[in-house]
C-alpha cells in the first residue's frame, strides 16, 4: 500500500524539492502540500496522510504549534526538518516533545555525503515511519525542572513550557516474531544476587530522545553507578539535549568530553559526530571521545563501538539496554557484552517508535528481558537493588 505524505514548508522551492524526491519512490505518494502550520492542520484533517514532513519556522503558525494541534486532532507520524543550530536543536526537541516522531537536517548536504545517499535516506525514513500507520506518539507530560540544594550545575536550562496534549491509546501493526526474550512483571522481579553492577549503558536512535527522557527523569539522585547514553543525533543537537535532560533529571546529565572520569549518579551523553569509548579498569574508568570523519562506521556515535568498549572494561558488571531505533546498531556490541556475561535488555515492540534496533538484538538471541518504556526506570532501580 502506498504511503501518503503531506509536505509542509514555507519555501515553495523546498516543498517542490522534497515532493520530487518522495515521488521518485513508487511506495510513496505526495497527497498535498502546505505553506504554514495553519494550512498543515487543515490538510492533515482533510487528507489524513500517513506521514507529514514539517518545517519548524513558518509564518502564521510555527511547526511546533502545528505538531501539537495535529497530534491532538489527527495523530500522525511527523518528520521534522531542522537547521543544525542551537536554536534549531532546541526547537526540534520541543517538536519531539509535542509529538513528532523523528527529525532530519534541512540541508541535504548535512544528511549524507552525496545527494543519492541523502535522497535514499529521506525516502527510507518516510517509509519506516509510514509503516506505523496505527501508531502515534504519546506526548510527554510537562516535567518540572529539578531543584537541587547543591549548585553543581552550570548549564543553561533548555525547557519548553508549552502544555502537551493528553495521551492517547495506540495500536501498532504486528511485526514478524523474533527470538523470544523474557518479559517479567516488575512487581515480582528481584535483583540478581550474583550480580554487582558497575555501569548502565543505553543505546537508541529514532524515538530515543523522548524514550530517554521518560527513563531518566525517574532515576534517583543517589543512583549508585554511572550511565552511558548513545543516541544517534547530529553534533549540533547533543549539547542542547544533554542540557534539557540535566534540567529535568535528578541525576546529573552532561555531554561527554574526552577524559571524563565516570562517577555514580551521572549520565554521559555521547557527542554527535564523535565516538565515545570507555578506557581503563572497572575500578577507575574514563571516556575517550574522538571526532569521527571516517566512512568506516555508519553511526556517529555508534552504539556498537561504545558497548564493545564497555564489554572490555566492565564485562559482566554491565547492564546494557537497547531502546527504540532504526537499523541494527547495538547488536554486535551486545554480542561482545553477552560473551562477557553482561545483562542485556531491550525495549518491547509495543512501546517503540521503531522496533528495529531492539528487534535486531532480540532476534540474535542476545536479550534476556524485554521491558516497556513506562516500566524501565523502575525496573533498572529494582535490578540495582535500590
Amino acid at each position: 500500500m502506498t504511503i501518503k505524505v503531506l509536505v509542509v514548508d514555507d519555501s515553495s522551492f523546498f516543498r517542490r524539492r522534497v515532493s520530487e524526491i518522495i515521488e521518485q519512490d513508487s511506495e510513496l505518494s505526495v497527497v498535498g502540500t502546505a505553506k504554514d502550520g495553519k494550512e498543515a492542520i487543515e490538510q492533515a484533517l482533510t487528507l489524513q496522510p500517513d506521514v507529514i514532513t514539517m518545517d519548524v519556522e513558518m509564518p502564521v503558525l510555527d511547526g511546533i504549534s502545528a505538531v501539537r494541534e495535529i497530534m491532538s486532532k489527527q495523530p500522525t507520524a511527523i518528520l521534522m526538518f531542522s537547521s543544525l543550530t542551537h536554536d534549531g536543536a532546541k526547537a526540534t526537541l520541543d517538536a519531539l516533545d509535542a509529538g513528532a516522531l523523528d527529525f532530519l537536517p534541512k540541508k541535504f548536504e548535512d544528511i549524507a555525503r552525496n545527494r543519492n545517499d541523502a535522497v535514499e535516506l529521506l525516502q527510507n525514513r518516510i517509509k519506516q515511519l509510514g509503516k506505523y500507520r496505527g501508531y502515534f506518539k504519546k506526548p510527554l507530560k510537562v516535567i518540572t525542572p529539578v531543584q537541587r540544594s547543591t549548585p553543581e550545575k552550570t548549564v543553561t536550562p533548555v525547557v519548553s513550557n508549552r502544555t502537551r496534549p493528553s495521551q492517547t491509546t495506540t495500536v501498532k501493526p504486528r511485526i514478524a516474531p523474533v527470538a523470544k526474550s523474557k518479559i517479567v512483571a516488575i512487581t515480582k522481579r528481584k535483583p540478581k544476587k550474583d550480580k554487582t553492577y558497575k555501569v548502565v549503558a543505553i543505546g537508541t536512535s529514532t524515538g530515543g530522545p523522548v524514550a530517554l527522557q521518560k527513563v531518566l527523569v525517574d532515576i534517583p539522585a543517589n543512583f549508585p553507578v554511572p550511565i552511558l547514553l548513545v543516541q544517534h543525533m547530529p553534533a549540533a543537537f547533543t549539547p542542547a539535549f544533554a542540557n534539557r535532560l540535566n534540567t529535568l533529571c535528578k541525576i546529573n546529565v552532561k555531554e561527554a568530553t574526552n577524559g571524563d572520569i565516570l562517577k555514580p549518579g551521572t549520565a554521559y551523553l555521547a557527542p554527535g559526530g564523535s565516538q565515545m569509548i570507555l578506557e581503563g579498569r572497572s575500578t577507575q574508568s574514563k571516556l575517550k571521545v574522538m571526532v569521527d570523519d571516517s566512512d568506516r562506521l555508519t553511526y556517529k556515535p555508534s552504539v556498537d563501538l561504545t558497548f564493545g568498549s564497555v564489554a572490555k572494561v566492565y564485562g559482566e558488571s554491565t547492564l546494557a539496554i537497547v531502546l527504540t531505533g532504526m537499523g541494527a546498531d547495538g547488536r554486535e556490541g551486545c554480542r561482545l557484552l553477552k560473551e562477557s556475561n553482561a545483562s542485556i535488555w531491550t525495549q518491547d515492540e509495543a512501546s517503540c517508535v521503531v522496533y528495529g534496533m531492539p528487534q535486531a538484538v532480540a532476534a540474535a538471541g542476545l536479550s534476556e528481558e524485554t521491558v516497556s518504556i513506562k516500566d524501565l526506570s523502575q525496573r533498572i532501580i529494582t535490578e540495582l537493588g535500590m
